[in-house]
């Protein structure tokens, strides 16, 4: 029999058709990639570093509590044209629901330790005038040497802090410019401190310290137990309540006695890490600090408080740009515990993989990192492993080193191969030929997620939605987490017109992983068949940001056969027909 062909109105079709007739589809293409950035070198506080200082900017604002028990929630966005999204429960399968308490339908805005300057994003106007091109120049030295990623709707903002910073040195905005390109330090470190906020509290998202204190740090004290040491790393520590925030919790849990406790905080911004030093906070930063820390570890200091000395010798703040590496920063299998809350987000996607990167190397084997509730890796992050305890998710590295590796290398190096042949062909429309690809995986290889994920997409392209959405079922069985197989599942259930179930799937690979665009365009387009304009505008605009950065693999395997350049010109046909 043919393969039968499923759509939600408006989605391209494997085919490429439109669902609806009349709704014109976009050229196929594909958009080019981010460029490289120059190297350049820090200044390090107590640790030996090559000379010359930049920054790293500050992580960004605070988030709201999660509804689904388990997992983060981001905060409501809010259209310019109306009012925030109504609340509406989401389901993980696998985790119960908390009452009283409800998932945030739409787009999720930044969180974190502290915040990108500028004004909230408006509605995108698909015809949006041009920036001026002083302004497009300095987004670009933004991205280029701090690896800082500004969406068109900072334009005005970034116009005034152009205006300021050429003023303060007496130059025309262009001849600033022509300098900044230039090794110009002191002023990148300014300019650092003028395009990020630093704002934040002790204990903040405190359901990660308590999976630090009673899950993360009893592993490592047992790791650890024949050196008695440990290493712990807050990167984007902006004004350092962070980084305090993890020596008071060590404090409780590594015998000070016995053992070294090493806590570095990094970040770019100059003032703030003045701040961190001199350790005076406003009463308001313990706004959610325990008593039991507030009377241990801190004193009255004029009209606010002084963290105890005890303390502050425990911590060394380190000036540094995340952008480029640093031997001794990164120092190969250094860090039992990295916290990076809320930083890739606001980084160029070339920035953000190397950063990534370095923290992967620099943790020790059973090391920990955790990001911030809109920062993900996805379900499937080289080198590390999920976890889920106390209300949140947090990675454990764990590489293979040795023989034992190389031997996994060479075994999988022939999967390896089927597995780009499926996804090329997946991208081709050749998806008879894909799931053949696929199939010819053998052994213990056939059995990765990521090869049953390529093998359900090559089915439900075909039509065989049943088959596909078992598979994502056993998948969800496996691992709860799995965005991509969360949002491959609601595509099945759409094309059953089950499209209750695909939005409730949809959300939820949505909620797992914020950087995910696929499944904000598809909500988008459930909301126009349901005749929500709004929530169609709020999906499709947040879809058409984040499909300039959504991986070659995701849009292989759930594009239907269209490029980014495509998927983004359906985004803006669809708002401009809701607009």
């Amino acid at each position: 029999m043919p393969p039968r062909e499923t759509a939600v109105p408006g989605l391209p079709m494997p085919s490429g058709r439109a669902a609806v007739p009349g709704l014109p589809m976009p050229p196929r293409g594909t958009a080019a990639a981010g460029s490289p950035m120059p190297p350049e070198e820090a200044a390090v506080s107590g640790l030996p570093m090559p000379s010359g200082q930049v920054a790293v900017p500050g992580p960004p604002m605070p988030p709201e509590e999660a509804a689904v028990e388990g997992l983060p929630m981001p905060p409501r966005e809010t259209a310019a044209a109306g009012s925030p999204t109504p609340p509406r429960e989401v389901a993980v399968p696998g985790l119960p629901m908390p009452s009283g308490q409800a998932a945030v339908a739409g787009s999720p805005m930044p969180s974190g330790e502290a915040a990108v300057a500028g004004p909230p994003v408006p509605h995108r106007d698909a015809a949006a005038a041009e920036p001026p091109e002083t302004v497009r120049r300095l987004r670009g030295l933004l991205a280029e040497r701090l690896g800082l990623a500004f969406d068109g709707s900072k334009d005005a903002w970034l116009a005034g802090v152009l205006r300021q910073r050429a003023a303060q040195h007496a130059l025309s905005e262009r001849g600033y410019l022509d300098r900044l390109a230039t090794a110009w330090g002191t002023e990148l470190a300014a300019l650092a401190e003028a395009v990020t906020v630093s704002e934040t509290y002790f204990f903040r998202n405190i359901e990660q310290f308590n999976a630090l204190a009673e899950t993360v740090l009893p592993a490592r004290l047992r790791a650890r137990a024949a050196q008695r040491r440990l290493s712990m790393l807050s990167l984007g520590c902006a004004t350092g309540e962070e980084a305090y925030t993890l020596a008071m919790v060590a404090a409780d849990r590594v015998p000070e006695s016995r053992w070294e406790l090493l806590i570095v905080g990094v970040d770019v911004n100059r003032g703030a890490l003045r701040n961190a030093m001199a350790g005076r906070y406003s009463s308001w930063s313990l706004r959610e600090t325990p008593e039991a820390a507030r009377q241990r570890w801190f004193h009255p200091a004029g009209d606010g408080v002084e963290v105890d000395p005890r303390l502050r010798s425990r911590i060394r703040f380190v000036e540094h740009n995340l952008v480029h590496d640093h031997p001794a920063l990164f120092a190969p299998d250094t860090y039992d515990v990295v916290l990076c809350r809320n930083v890739l987000m606001y980084l160029t996607p070339d920035a953000a993989k190397a950063l990534l990167g370095r923290i992967t190397r620099a943790l020790a084997p059973g090391g920990y990192l955790f990001l911030g509730h809109t920062d993900s890796l996805g379900g499937r992050p080289d080198g590390l492993r999920v976890h889920q305890s106390h209300r949140t998710f947090f990675y454990e590295r764990v590489p293979q080193t040795g023989a034992g590796a190389r031997q996994a290398m060479t075994r999988a190096a022939p999967a390896r191969r089927h597995r780009e042949a499926a996804l090329t062909l997946l991208r081709e429309e050749r998806f008879g030929e894909a799931l053949q690809a696929v199939d010819a995986v053998t052994g213990a290889e056939a059995d990765r997620p990521d090869v049953w994920l390529i093998r359900a997409a090559a089915l439900a392209h075909l039509g065989e939605t049943g088959r596909a959405a078992e598979l994502c079922r056993r998948l969800l069985e496996r691992d709860t987490l799995f965005a991509d197989a969360h949002h491959l599942l609601a595509e099945c259930h759409e094309g059953d017109d089950d499209h209750a179930a695909a939005a409730e799937h949809h959300r939820i690979a949505a909620l797992l992983d914020p950087a995910f665009a696929m499944p904000r365009l598809r909500l988008g387009l459930l909301a126009r068949r349901r005749g929500d304009r709004a929530a169609a505008g709020r999906e499709l605009d947040r879809a058409m940001d984040l499909l300039r950065h959504e991986t070659d693999e995701r849009i292989a395997l759930f594009g239907g056969g269209f490029g980014r350049a495509a998927l983004v010109a359906l985004c803006r046909a669809e708002l401009a027909a809701v607009s």
